[in-house]
């Protein structure tokens, strides 16, 4: 049975640009041939049984040829497989998106094409730079600056400058100088406004302002590399007024995210959105112990017990995912009460109808066990088999009769240490959302030093455990992830 390919553009780089189509094809996909040049963050949404060849496709160097890279798609295609060809920007904007279709088409291979979003409209808009505006210009062209392989490139020039539009270059970084030259022979003013953005819509996004004649000048001074697009016109005097990115509070912090790779995505999201450089070092990984004759015992005794307690959102979902196993539901809770460390807890109550009856002030073990001193058991506890011996010790010291079941384990991931290690020669902030982060933090980096890192922590346990390591901290005014950012804001 043929397979069929979907052609995703993945966009200029920031993850939140990705189409909601482009995502949905990315989650069905069984392949996906990327290029190099796509964002981290959404290479990490490839599922992980999902086959990835990557053909490290960039300007002017192509590893994999291009024939090879149609063949490829052809190839899986017809082992059957569901496969997506992701590609930076917009696969039909000089992304020679229409050259891979053509076997596919002659092979009667099925075919998408989700548009993403091209670098030529979102450059300039995180360069604070309008592309059109109506009192600068009313046209807008977008030319490649890169030619073929072994040709030259044969711009009008001429009639570029009479259009009077905005234009905008891309792949045209190295070809600078003759651009610039080219548009001030053909008579365009030399002090018109001009702009090259570097990077655009990352979080390592420069950009140099300038005028026509000055630009190359500047460009150099300021080492600027591809990937890059080139800006001609009076819209970019308006960069400096329009310039939202570059005052993001994060703008130009590399902060690190420890957390499991399923759960990073709240804190990475919530961090890149006020302009951090997320790089994901995820330590830890949590895994459900399966079978666990202990919780289903519990489960079929629940009648029994007058509170159950969740220390983290994985709880809620372990325990349902076991109830629906043994036949039973949610009314099987009817009369237990519910207790949750803090609100992300609680929340993961919500898709079953449930709420918690306990939260404490303070999100964290000890203050849950204070809050719960004085309740009536049996007490069933559903959490990790590392969990914090603050619950079972007041529950013992009070007389509370109780059950801790650890029904998921927490296990030290060892992420490739080498993109961290090259960051621990400069200040670096490193979130930590609980102890367990902090061990498989250090323990991925054996010998490293840590004098330089400073630790973000979620509570005070967290952070204690940091100290033992040597590592500096801050820590939140609350255990929880929006205080965890306000935090990191204010260093």
């Amino acid at each position: 049975m043929t397979g069929n390919v979907i052609l995703v553009g993945a966009g200029p780089g920031d993850p939140g640009l990705l189409t909601q189509k482009g995502r949905w094809a990315l989650f069905q996909a069984e392949t996906v041939v990327y290029d190099r040049l796509v964002s981290p963050a959404i290479l990490a949404l490839i599922p992980e049984n999902a086959e990835k060849i990557n053909v490290g496709k960039e300007a002017g160097h192509h590893p994999v040829p291009q024939d090879q890279i149609n063949q490829i798609l052809l190839d899986k295609a017809l082992e059957g497989k569901r496969v997506v060809r992701l590609k930076g920007g917009d696969p039909f904007l000089f992304g020679r998106g229409g050259e891979e279709l053509e076997l596919l088409e002659a092979h009667g291979v099925p075919f998408q094409v989700v548009p993403g979003v091209t670098s030529a409209l979102a450059a300039p808009a995180y360069a604070g730079i309008p592309v059109t505006h109506r009192d600068c210009c009313s046209s807008l062209h977008i030319i490649t600056g890169h030619a073929k392989a072994g040709a030259t490139t044969h711009i009008d020039y001429d009639a570029l400058r009479r259009t009077g539009g905005t234009l905008v270059f891309l792949m045209g970084l190295s070809a600078l100088e003759s651009i610039c030259q080219g548009l001030l022979d053909a008579g365009m003013e030399p002090d018109i406004p001009a702009a090259v953005v570097e990077k655009g819509s990352l979080p390592t996004q420069r950009k140099v302002i300038s005028t026509l004649e000055k630009l190359p000048q500047m460009a150099a001074a300021a080492q600027l590399e591809s990937p890059a697009i080139i800006v001609v016109g009076r819209v970019c005097a308006l960069s400096d007024r329009f310039d939202w990115f570059d005052s993001l509070p994060l703008k130009g912090r590399t902060v690190v995210v420890t957390r499991p790779a399923g759960r990073s995505g709240t804190l990475s999201e919530s961090l890149r959105r006020l302009g951090a450089d997320v790089v994901e070092f995820p330590c830890i990984r949590t895994v459900p112990r399966n079978p666990c004759p202990e919780l289903d015992g519990a489960i079929r005794r629940l009648d029994e017990y007058r509170w159950l307690v969740f220390t983290s959102p994985v709880g809620p979902k372990l325990l349902f995912e076991r109830l629906l196993a043994l036949g039973k539901d949610a009314r099987a809770l009817a009369n237990v009460k519910l207790a949750a460390i803090g609100p992300k807890t609680a929340e993961a109550l919500h898709p079953y109808g449930l709420r918690a009856d306990l939260v404490p002030r303070t999100y964290d073990s000890d203050h849950l066990a204070q809050a719960m001193e004085t309740v009536e058991g049996p007490v069933l506890l559903c959490r990790a088999s590392e969990g914090s011996r603050a619950l079972p010790e007041i529950f013992s010291k009070k007389g509370i009769p109780f059950l801790d079941v650890p029904c998921y384990d927490t296990v030290y991931e060892t992420p490739d240490p080498a993109p961290v290690r090259a960051l621990l020669e400069q200040p670096l902030l490193v979130t930590f959302t609980s102890a367990s982060t902090v061990r498989g933090f250090v323990g991925s980096l054996p010998g490293a030093d840590f004098s330089r890192v400073l630790g973000c922590c979620i509570g005070e346990k967290t952070a204690a455990e940091a100290r033992k390591h040597g590592i500096p901290v801050m820590v939140a005014k609350e255990a929880t992830m929006e205080s965890l950012i306000e935090c990191i804001k204010e260093v």
